[in-house]
């Protein structure tokens, strides 16, 4: 038996169709990890910048989003050296977020990762179908404003257009595995590109056209239509949605799983962190900033709708579809790693299972009755819920209170002091456990206000009424 695994090994090896682990060659580049990060950071969180910046205020808000991009960034760099263990060059794979924890911190911490990992996976495929619908929504409304005039209120349901987003992700969700998002996170990458310079351009056109929006340095000032409380709460939400706007880490480990082993996967994903983070931040302080300087302290929470009141609107109409065709291909990189750790867990609970286990093959595609079966019906849940809870702003802040702090910021500061063997009480010590403690801070004040969001969006809403 062993010279028969030297043997397969030896062949795998020679023929360069395996790599080290036994799995097949994996052939990630640098351009691919670049795109399922761009892909994954820039989601549904750019187009409540503008509102952000309404509640925060052209001082607090740059400063904001330049800190929570340095934190990100660091951070990143931290976690690719947690891909493999315990040598971050040589050392074996972690093929996923939850397994990096777990060899570094142990059962508990791998426990409360899956939780938070796993609970944000679903939260954000539930804010990415409110996007889409109501982006598709924006599509109509701006065609009926042309033809019908602006004092028409051309409003509509969005449950059709839920439904629509969820049949195009039944489908997509039948892609078996990451490796193979590769083409979707490109062209995502590109649709993120699309829409993000529609708006820039068309907010350049609007200051241009002579607009003077009313902005502050300090956003909406309290006064008659703004309580001193209701601002602070809206602050508290900004601060979230700014977070989920940098919530990528979940996924960064499963992204460099993908990558050739040469060169070594960490020099590779430092520069892929770098690319996207440095390319996300452009873009957000672009849209951020214009979208502001445009519609002011009226800036709504999805700033692309915003313009569906004005033309020309083809392009306004290009720019919506261009977020649903993004956010088609970001709801898969984000969710593939849950759908791989149910498969997974299937598989080794039920190893005879013919539903769980067997493949069947029309030509080169194949599937399987298990993964068709669940995959269809987490869609179909996640729709659900999408028309029960139609809250854009305070449903994005709470993912990105949620999100952030635990596994941005937490687990990769703590892997990293375990796997650098970081002496307790030194400089480097304090100072990482002080900059989690800052954001462990920031994300209560952010998951409060959004909260409170929440409950106040739900005591006027009517169920599954859901208008745009």
């Amino acid at each position: 038996m062993m010279q028969k695994g030297s043997s397969f090994s030896l062949e795998s090896s020679v023929n360069g169709y395996f790599d080290d682990d036994g799995r097949i060659r994996r052939t990630g580049t640098l351009m691919s990890a670049s795109a399922h990060i761009i892909t994954a950071v820039i989601g549904s969180g750019v187009l409540s910048l503008a509102w952000c910046f309404a509640q925060l205020g052209w001082i607090t808000g740059t400063l904001l989003l330049a800190v929570f991009a340095i934190i990100t960034w660091f951070t990143c760099l931290l976690l690719t050296d947690c891909y493999r263990y315990p040598d971050p060059v040589t050392g074996t794979r972690n093929y996923s977020y939850m397994q990096a924890v777990k060899v570094n911190l142990g059962g508990f911490s791998y426990k409360l990762c899956g939780i938070s990992q796993y609970g944000t996976q679903v939260g954000a495929t539930i804010g990415y179908t409110i996007t889409s619908a109501i982006s598709m929504a924006a599509v109509k409304r701006s065609n009926c404003f042309h033809k019908h005039g602006h004092n028409n209120g051309c409003h509509t349901l969005n449950n059709s257009y839920l439904l629509i987003f969820a049949c195009i992700e039944i489908v997509l969700s039948q892609i078996p595995k990451f490796h193979k998002l590769t083409f979707v996170s490109i062209f995502a990458t590109i649709m993120s590109f699309g829409y993000s310079s529609i708006g820039i351009a068309l907010s350049i056109a609007k200051i241009a056209g002579g607009a003077h929006s009313k902005t502050s340095l300090t956003g909406i000032p309290v006064g008659p239509h703004m309580s001193g409380m209701e601002k602070m709460w809206n602050i508290f939400s900004a601060i979230g949605d700014i977070a989920f706007a940098y919530s990528f880490s979940l996924v960064l480990l499963e992204i460099q799983d993908t990558l050739k082993s040469s060169p070594s996967e960490n020099k590779v994903m430092k520069k892929a962190s770098t690319i996207g983070v440095g390319v996300s931040t452009l873009l957000y302080t672009l849209c951020g900033v214009l979208g502001y300087a445009a519609f002011g302290n009226d800036a709504s929470g999805n700033y692309l709708t915003g313009f569906g009141f004005y033309e020309p609107f083809w392009l306004i109409d290009i720019g919506n579809m261009c977020v649903v065709l993004h956010l088609l291909g970001a709801y898969q990189v984000l969710i593939q790693p849950f759908f791989a750790f149910v498969e997974d867990w299937s598989h080794k609970k039920w190893p005879e299972s013919r539903f769980i286990e067997k493949e069947y093959y029309i030509g080169s595609y194949s599937f399987n009755l298990f993964r068709l079966t669940w995959r269809t019906m987490y869609v179909i849940l996640v729709t659900i819920v999408a028309m029960i809870f139609p809250f854009f702003n305070s449903f994005l802040g709470l993912i990105g209170a949620a999100t952030y702090w635990p596994l941005t910021v937490y687990f990769p500061i703590e892997m990293y002091i375990s796997q650098a063997k970081i002496q307790r009480g030194c400089f480097t010590w304090i100072w990482l456990k002080i900059l989690s403690l800052t954001c462990l801070i920031v994300a209560l004040l952010a998951a409060a206000g959004s909260i409170r969001g929440l409950a106040v969006s739900v005591s006027d809403f009517e169920l599954f009424h859901s208008m745009s």
